[in-house]
């Protein structure tokens, strides 16, 4: 099986961001945002970035809103620690099959019961 090199360059982006996002950021709504998925252009200019907020404390508005405020300070640091020709532009997207995957735990819980 062969991976495009857009493949291999979105999983470095997504393990990058998301150390950013533990270690880097002062911002406490983006220390509670998972980065659960990236998808990179075949050019490698444009990335979209695909999120879910931990726990209940940030709404996922919230949470786009706290990312797209911080997306320079991302693609900032984002080039420093991957070694690209540019530096891809962030779009960030709520990842809403989690919420899918918890409501069907939850029916399939309740014909259980």
């Amino acid at each position: 099986m062969t991976y495009k090199r857009a493949d291999r360059v979105a999983d470095s982006v997504k393990v990058a961001l998301s150390q950013i996002l533990l270690h880097d950021v002062r911002d406490e709504k983006l220390a509670l945002v998972s980065i659960s998925d990236v998808a990179m252009s075949d050019d490698l200019r444009q990335a979209r970035v695909y999120f879910v907020p931990i726990g209940s404390a940030v709404e996922p508005d919230e949470a786009k809103e706290h990312l797209e405020r911080a997306a320079g300070f991302l693609r900032r640091e984002l080039g420093r620690r991957v070694k690209l020709k540019y530096v891809p532009e962030l779009r960030f997207f709520y990842d809403q099959s989690f919420d899918y995957g918890e409501r069907i735990e939850k029916i399939l819980s309740d014909i259980t019961e």
